[in-house]
């Protein structure tokens, strides 16, 4: 017979001990450094803070209707927009196009596996000063103006050149280097759920492998994985911070044009102004337009439906 203690079993007693020994740190940690931060800046957003954590100076919604009327704001939602629209398609595509080819490899699967999603591992600090420095380094001794040399073309200042804009091609290449090979590996998952059933009883009917497999059978399979990678890329998108920083910002600061919601509210928050209240009603309005982002293509796409439960 089991020892108890009281009405409960020892068993029992110790499974939830051992959980919260576990568990615990992690969310004392959570707490701290996560919800008491979020709770203190909503806090904030309804303060005159300028220069202060404390604030006395009530002003209610004065800083969101000030932050909704900022231009400079607003343009760097319409930044969000233009890159969004460049990093989303290309990453889901190339992730998507990378896990089929390394789902169909036969040998080196694992190694192949490892090689992509590598970059993932890598800090967006060090990527981006890699591209900036070495790749799209707007003297002749960068990589890319390198390889166009060769091809008798002009040199290309990547960075500051505005018309065409050409450092769109260098923070949507280092995003994209850093973030396709996850990506990858939740496609690859998904493909691997696939039952191997459903390509032979297609291969019975007749159906020609390639374009017309992976239109009926495959992408309507990944449906799920798609939905949520749509998702995370979106709001990764959202929190673009450190590949624009490092690559644009210089010795005499952040130039005027390609600057994201993150960088506008950190330089409102921390720099010359330190307006704390003001960054941090636009820090709660960036939070409440990812939530309605993200709510809003879950319901588009379905996600958490009748037919996801079942599944």
């Amino acid at each position: 017979m089991r020892r108890t203690l009281g009405s409960k079993p020892l068993g029992t007693q110790n499974r939830t001990l051992w959980f919260w020994v576990f568990v615990g740190p992690f969310a004392l940690g959570l707490v701290l450094f996560t919800y008491v931060p979020l709770a203190w800046s909503v806090y904030l957003s309804f303060f005159d803070a300028h220069n202060t954590v404390s604030p006395t100076d009530f002003v209610g919604f004065d800083n969101y209707t000030s932050m909704l009327r900022n231009e400079a704001f607003t343009d760097s939602l319409v930044t969000f927009a233009v890159f969004s629209a460049f990093i989303v398609p290309t990453t889901f595509v190339l992730s998507l196009a990378l896990a089929l080819m390394v789902n169909r490899m036969r040998r080196a699967q694992a190694f192949f596996r490892s090689v992509f999603f590598l970059p993932a591992a890598c800090s967006y600090v060090v990527a981006a000063l890699i591209w900036k420095l070495s790749i799209f380094n707007g003297v002749r001794f960068g990589l890319a103006n390198t390889v166009l040399g060769w091809f008798g073309a002009d040199q290309i200042a990547w960075l500051s050149t505005t018309e065409p804009p050409w450092y769109w091609l260098v923070i949507v290449t280092v995003r994209l280097w850093l973030q396709a090979g996850f990506y990858m590996i939740l496609f690859l998952a998904g493909l691997q759920r696939i039952s191997p059933t459903l390509y032979e009883a297609a291969a019975v009917d007749g159906a020609r492998p390639g374009w017309q497999v992976l239109r009926h059978i495959t992408l309507p399979q990944l449906r799920a994985t798609s939905v949520a990678v749509t998702l995370l890329l979106v709001i990764n998108a959202f929190q673009a911070f450190d590949e624009f920083y490092n690559l644009l910002s210089d010795s005499q600061g952040y130039p005027p044009y390609a600057r994201p919601p993150l960088v506008y509210l950190y330089y409102t928050a921390l720099g010359q102004e330190q307006n704390l209240g003001f960054g941090s009603a636009g820090a709660v309005i960036l939070a409440l337009i990812i939530a309605v982002v993200t709510v809003g293509q879950a319901r588009w796409f379905g996600l958490g439906g009748k037919e996801d439960r079942q599944r």
